[in-house]
């Protein structure tokens, strides 16, 4: 990017975390209740389904924004929207206000997947439903999604600085997915059946 500053804003823009700010005003540390994660998941499971979907779109709208507002900007730059949306998973994922302890960044990277083409945004959610409704666990759209989208990336022509930002943030990701897989081999895992039988999950 040429303007530094502008990388830093889409950073910082990720770093504004709704999950956190909505337990805060309710008593409820994201960080250390539930699985310990901030991000929309998390709300869902200590705030409830509405208050967790507003977390997923507001975490999806923050990168879609990043990723417009870079295209605006720097349209000589082929790859200003992906590096700016992968500036605001990042921010989301190690946002300096929470010492660098955020969400795992699925919904900001689909923001970012949104922005960058709403076609495939869209191939991608209905594979990954499907892909939910098989497996149960909802962990693995972030698992798969991080990978799928840098390479379909890069074999649709991507440039190589949108290619790299994009394999940084999939490590990161699958990094921070390493703790469910281990729940899902000890059957500790939550599954997608905890939308609508909760106690059933629970036990």
């Amino acid at each position: 990017m040429e303007n530094g500053g502008t990388l830093h804003a889409t950073y910082m823009l990720g770093t504004v975390n709704p999950s956190y700010l909505i337990g805060r005003a309710r008593g409820i540390d994201v960080k250390h209740e539930g699985s310990g994660n901030a991000g929309a998941s998390n709300a869902v499971i200590l705030m409830g389904k509405s208050v967790g979907v507003v977390c997923g779109l507001f975490d999806i709208f923050k990168a879609y924004v990043a990723y417009k507002f870079c295209c605006m900007l720097f349209p000589m730059l082929e790859y200003a929207g992906i590096v700016a949306g992968t500036g605001c998973v990042l921010g989301h994922i190690f946002p300096v206000w929470m010492r660098f302890r955020g969400g795992k960044g699925l919904a900001c990277l689909g923001g970012t997947i949104l922005a960058h083409d709403w076609r495939f945004f869209c191939l991608l959610l209905a594979a990954e439903i499907a892909l939910v409704l098989i497996v149960s666990y909802i962990c693995v759209v972030a698992i798969t999604a991080s990978v799928i989208f840098p390479v379909a990336y890069a074999i649709g022509g991507g440039h190589i600085a949108g290619i790299v930002a994009l394999s940084v943030v999939a490590v990161v990701m699958l990094i921070k997915h390493r703790e469910n897989l281990l729940r899902i081999r000890q059957g500790r895992e939550v599954r997608i059946s905890y939308l609508w039988n909760k106690e059933a999950e629970e036990e």
